[in-house]
């Protein structure tokens, strides 16, 4: 199903309104047209796009999660259909008592999967969401073959390495990384799941201030050597980056030939990693 050609990801640094969907997914929907208009066929979006994060109480949040499918769905769907793009955009999903954190991924076809959060940090309304169970899924499009992580889930290694066997060419990362988590994370960590794993690795991030609680920006679009390709300041702005998925898929390094050789798949040793899957 997937195609090699390169195509170009846009990551949309924006600041959702706490509480109001409606506004959200109309912001959602201009970006989307200047991004299609700049040439982009892959818009990736923040964590919660859709209906804000920094809640005070699991009942308050639960009044702006959605089922999957369910309306805030089928407008993105409609978003995509109509400008023939693929969106990555976050929001809140409920599934009888329980709240999840979740990112959907929607194509010109409509939707083509949705990820749960795994990794939850004590902030906002990851206090009140439940752990996603179902593992890190890698979708096979017509662009690239896509994994979805979100936000605290890029600072445990397990998750891109999974994606990256399961033959992700990018790995996308909604996220919403408040100032008072410090810096180090779009500095240091996203440069070095891109290069680890020899994928493109795209941090989208929001900026503003929700309930008191102020986003830094600083979102990124990261070549499968480590390279800054794109970067945001902590101001609303739209990244452009062109993704090579066969360049991520070949992951035999030569700097040298027959001197300098490395291959991020071929050179594990899985048998040695024994301890990573032990229950904690």
């Amino acid at each position: 199903m997937t195609s090699p050609t390169p195509f170009i990801v846009a990551g949309i640094q924006c600041d959702p309104q706490i509480g109001r969907p409606d506004h959200n997914l109309e912001m959602i929907a201009t970006w989307a047209e200047q991004a299609q208009q700049a040439g982009a066929s892959l818009v990736i979006f923040p964590e919660c796009a859709v209906p804000g994060y920094c809640y005070d109480s699991a009942a308050e949040a639960m009044a702006f999660a959605e089922t999957i499918p369910g309306p805030a769905t089928a407008k993105l769907e409609s978003i995509a259909a109509r400008l023939n793009l693929h969106l990555v955009v976050g929001m809140l999903e409920r599934e009888n008592d329980q709240l999840y954190n979740v990112a959907v991924l929607m194509g010109p076809n409509g939707l083509i999967g949705s990820y749960r959060k795994v990794h939850l940090p004590y902030l906002g309304v990851d206090r009140f969401t439940a752990h996603g169970r179902d593992g890190f899924r890698v979708y096979d499009t017509t662009l690239a073959r896509m994994g979805v992580n979100i936000c605290y889930d890029c600072s445990f290694p397990e998750s891109s390495r999974v994606m990256m066997l399961a033959g992700a060419d990018i790995i996308t990362l909604p996220t919403n990384w408040p100032e008072s988590g410090g810096c180090a994370v779009p500095d240091f960590v996203v440069p070095t799941r891109a290069l680890e794993n020899k994928v493109y690795y795209a941090a989208v991030n929001r900026v503003g201030t929700e309930r008191g609680i102020k986003f830094i920006g600083r979102s990124s679009i990261v070549d499968p050597s480590g390279k800054v390709l794109a970067v945001a300041d902590d101001t609303e702005q739209m990244l452009l980056a062109e993704i090579h998925p066969a360049l991520a898929r070949d992951k035999h390094i030569v700097r040298v030939p027959g001197e300098h050789e490395v291959n991020r798949l071929q050179d594990r040793q899985p048998d040695q990693y024994g301890l990573l899957v032990q229950p904690k």
